[in-house]
């Protein structure tokens, strides 16, 4: 079961990467006014919202502790973003503001896996 879990927690790793890499390479757009979310952002949300699911899972399974409180608000940020990258996901321009919420909700989601303990 550990082999297991560490392969979902490699995915959830690789979910982030993208949604964080996919905002990255839109910075320098972000200031000219012509950022967008690219698709390895959506994919990458999706990806952590699947995995980080079955971690939930896999790790109840093998009577880990899981705190549930830390888990719900990860759920609910991503959640955020996952509304804001599907909604404007097609749109050739994304507002500056609201790129910027997205990057800095991901940022937030990656402090409060690492620091809340």
């Amino acid at each position: 079961m550990g082999v297991l879990i560490h392969l979902f927690v490699a995915l959830h790793i690789i979910g982030i990467a993208a949604l964080l890499g996919g905002f990255l390479t839109q910075m320098k757009a972000m200031g000219q006014g012509a950022a967008r979310f690219v698709p390895a952002m959506l994919h990458g949300a999706l990806t952590m919202l699947v995995t980080g699911a079955i971690l939930v899972g896999l790790n109840q399974a093998d009577h880990h502790h899981v705190n549930n409180i830390k888990i719900g608000v990860k759920l609910l940020v991503l959640i955020v973003i996952l509304g804001l990258v599907y909604v404007k996901r097609d749109e050739e321009r994304v507002d500056k503001n609201m790129f910027g919420v997205v990057g800095l909700l991901t940022m937030v989601n990656i402090f409060i896996a690492v620091l809340w303990t």
